[in-house]
């Protein structure tokens, strides 16, 4: 954790102000904004909070909704975080990985803890539609877990409350692998997220692929936006570019590891695609010294079977933390909606 303290940096805060403000689709006070704000390694006191929010206030940035100080962000702080310093968001991606990995208390044996879960929005009319476009995916094992979340308008998922006319999908984000690996003494160094190609329904190489620590995108929203996937293609046919996210660990971890993931399949999360061998190559990537190389699936890759059908998605990935009771097997919700008539 960190505390800015630099006159150069009080536009840096703004921004993650602004980032925590538009992610929460609801008023939100300073406490809260606090607490999120750690997700990124700031830590400021609430007064603090408050006093860049009056700031904020005046810039018209943000708004005061009702007597206490709940804010909303509005169209001008949409566009400042829109046109941002490069600098003062490079790395962000890299930094919520390891907060939402250090946040992550899922015991395996147990079947009991935190998860950190991406929230998608689609359009409600369309949601029936959507759920359909992901089945392949699910079905073919193209997913971090096939356990998701569901939730209508109002409702929320974590601490996202879903905006009117959408609907809220929450998946499994591969975090989670990382912040069990770490429960269990293993440090698991995030590489980069890229696409990965499919032939004959085994993984041959990325053929694209962005750093976690030069971006402050998670780079399965930059592909899944680019129109770069083809996700169902994969599924169905067993051809095609998906989601995959390229992790290193000690080669004397290796073992545990083996043994962590074989418990995190029986509880399913199975998202890790491929364990390599000792400072060897994994799909045409090279590995570290004494560091074995991990392929991880994407957890978006059922959502971009979405976009893929052309329904527009909204995708905030690594967005917040749901406990593992609180999700279901996507079959089982399949049958929920079609039972009740998806809403």
């Amino acid at each position: 954790m960190i505390t800015l303290a630099y006159p150069h940096d009080i536009e840096k805060k703004t921004i993650l102000i602004l980032k925590v403000l538009s992610d929460a689709q609801e008023p939100m006070g300073s406490r809260l904004i606090a607490r999120q704000l750690q997700d990124y390694g700031i830590v400021l006191s609430e007064r603090t909070v408050r006093y860049h929010l009056k700031l904020m206030d005046e810039r018209g940035l943000t708004k005061l909704i009702g007597r206490h100080d709940g804010r909303v962000i509005t169209e001008m702080g949409i566009e400042e975080i829109n046109s941002a310093r490069v600098h003062d968001k490079v790395g962000l991606s890299i930094t919520r990985i390891e907060n939402l990995a250090f946040k992550t208390t899922f015991d395996p044996e147990k079947g009991k803890g935190l998860l950190p879960v991406n929230v998608s929005f689609f359009p409600k009319e369309q949601s029936k539609e959507a759920l359909d476009a992901m089945a392949p995916a699910f079905k073919s094992g193209i997913f971090s877990s096939g356990l998701v979340a569901y939730a209508d308008e109002g409702e929320k998922l974590g601490e996202i409350t879903i905006p009117e006319r959408k609907v809220g999908f929450a998946t499994v984000c591969s975090v989670a692998i990382n912040g069990v690996l770490l429960k269990n003494g293993v440090p698991m160094d995030s590489k980069f997220g890229g696409i990965l190609q499919i032939t004959n329904k085994k993984p041959l190489r990325f053929t694209e692929l962005i750093y976690y620590s030069g971006t402050s995108l998670d780079p399965s929203e930059v592909f899944i936006r680019g129109k770069m996937t083809s996700v169902r293609r994969a599924s169905m046919e067993g051809e095609g570019r998906i989601l995959s996210n390229f992790r290193e660990i000690p080669a004397s971890s290796q073992s545990l590891v083996e043994k962590i993931v074989s418990k995190l399949k029986k509880v399913g999360i199975d998202g890790v695609l491929s364990i390599g061998e000792m400072s060897e190559p994994v799909c045409q990537i090279p590995v570290d010294v004494n560091k074995v190389g991990m392929i991880l699936m994407g957890g978006l890759n059922p959502v971009a079977c979405v976009e893929e059908v052309n329904i527009q998605t909204e995708n905030h990935t690594m967005s917040t933390m749901m406990d593992y009771e609180q999700l279901i097997n996507f079959k089982i919700l399949i049958k929920k909606k079609r039972s009740m008539g998806a809403r």
